[in-house]
């Protein structure tokens, strides 16, 4: 496939991608949230008991289907290859961790930019810090950062993730009885299940196809002087913004965003850039943003199903101890396990500098 075409297909994928987030949010998904990797993942812990909070529980179809239409479309193409064994500890906590800082900005890079399609200012505070972290990351890779070698498995280690979903949607569908649903808040909001599932399995397909990843196209600028993967993140953007232009959903400014605090209140401004940036370091760390580490799972990788179990993990915590931020901004707990965060995720990369090979 020659360039013109991978960027092609990349832009398609991005543009599919952002025409689905206004479609979802206008048929029920919470304001400039048609999709939000870390905080459907911390819906999901909830709607499990993993959590108690009882605004954020909800078993979203959107997660399974990216899931699923990942590995339907690796199984497809013959790029369902069982990999793992690459320090999956680590991974778990850097994973954890990425969850810490995306639920004090509330979203994670997809989320980011969908919300600065909506006209969300404080998304801006949370873009200039992901770039910053995706910045100290790729530094990382070039003085040597490695999490070591992954290795074939078996093909029965590569479905574990995917088979957890499908478990989730008999759930769902069946049995919803053993889940909790919020009745009021974020997690009270949701598009028609079929709707959800539809739109993001065919996400899911095109994501893996088109290696979408915002941490990855940052990456590649800083390291390679490649933009390949940001054409994908500037359709989204693009698509979002048009349709709420389109469906009068558009409203610029930073005071009474859609499940947001305003950043310019209280130096809240700080811990939102902070929060992307520890999601943008973990990102680099991990090989990929939230969203690739999910189609990465479905596409047979068994560290990627690890650093997706540490972030759920991750969520039930922070919503546990009183970490996560709400519209009325962040909290003090939060800030402790955010720089704690930092600290342990910078400690991972350090000690995991194989400078020899540098020669």
């Amino acid at each position: 496939m020659g360039k013109t075409k991978d960027h092609l297909l990349v832009t398609i994928a991005g543009l599919v991608v952002g025409i689905g987030a206004v479609l979802l949010t206008a048929f029920g998904n919470p304001g400039n949230m048609g999709f939000c990797i870390a905080c459907f993942l911390r819906d999901i812990a909830g709607g499990v008991k993993l959590h108690s909070a009882e605004v954020v529980q909800y078993v979203r179809p959107e997660i399974i289907g990216l899931v699923l239409g990942a590995m339907l479309m690796a199984l497809g193409t013959g790029e369902f290859r069982v990999r793992g064994g690459s320090s999956p500890a680590l991974r778990f906590v850097i994973g954890f961790f990425v969850m810490v800082g995306a639920l004090m900005f509330l979203g994670c890079p997809l989320r980011m930019v969908i919300r600065l399609g909506g006209g969300d200012g404080n998304a801006l505070f949370g873009l200039a810090g992901f770039a910053a972290g995706v910045v100290v990351g790729s530094l990382f890779l070039r003085k040597g950062y490695s999490l070591k070698k992954a290795h074939p498995l078996g093909k029965l280690e590569g479905g574990v993730l995917p088979a957890v979903n499908v478990v989730l949607l008999v759930l769902l569908v069946a049995v919803p009885s053993v889940l909790a649903f919020s009745a009021e808040g974020p997690g009270s909001m949701h598009a028609p299940l079929l709707l959800s599932l539809g739109v993001s399995l065919v996400i899911g397909a095109l994501a893996q196809r088109a290696r979408l990843c915002m941490a990855g196209g940052i990456r590649d600028a800083v390291l390679l002087k490649d933009f390949h993967l940001l054409y994908g993140f500037a359709a989204i953007f693009a698509a979002v913004l048009v349709g709420n232009l389109i469906t009068g959903r558009f409203h610029a400014g930073f005071a009474d965003q859609p499940i947001a605090f305003n950043t310019l209140a209280d130096g809240n401004w700080l811990w939102a850039f902070l929060g992307m940036a520890l999601v943008g370091v973990g990102s680099v760390f991990l090989g990929g943003c939230p969203l690739r580490q999910l189609i990465l799972a479905g596409s047979g990788n068994s560290d990627s199903a690890i650093a997706v179990l540490g972030m759920t993990v991750g969520a039930a915590f922070c919503h546990n101890f009183g970490l996560a931020s709400s519209g009325a901004g962040t909290t003090t707990a939060g800030h402790i396990a955010l720089l704690l965060g930092l600290v342990v995720v910078l400690l991972i990369g350090w000690c995991n500098l194989h400078r020899e090979a540098q020669s």
